[in-house]
């Protein structure tokens, strides 16, 4: 099960399941969260470049992907809250 789930690398499992799950939080708007499984993703990798044997490169950087879109996609909600308060003035 080791080769599936890579436990001894706890931030690229965690950067995977903030990604996966924070999908929902980023189709209610709040995308802005997308921070976390970015870093920790980052984290997960560097922790998998200097331990080879903890695995979890797929994981962190699933996590950094989904971490990436889902900021960008806050990011721009926000910029189209921002625009339309602008506009209604």
């Amino acid at each position: 099960m080791g080769g599936l789930i890579p436990y001894k690398n706890g931030k690229a499992l965690a950067a995977y399941y903030c990604g996966v799950f924070g999908l929902i939080s980023c189709v209610l708007g709040l995308g802005i969260f997308g921070i976390v499984p970015l870093i920790l993703g980052i984290l997960g990798l560097k922790h998998a470049k200097r331990y080879p044997e903890a695995k979890g490169s797929g994981h962190a950087i699933t996590g950094i992907v989904l971490g990436a879109i889902e900021l960008v996609a806050g990011l721009v909600l926000i910029a189209f809250v921002i625009l339309n308060l602008i506009m209604k003035r």
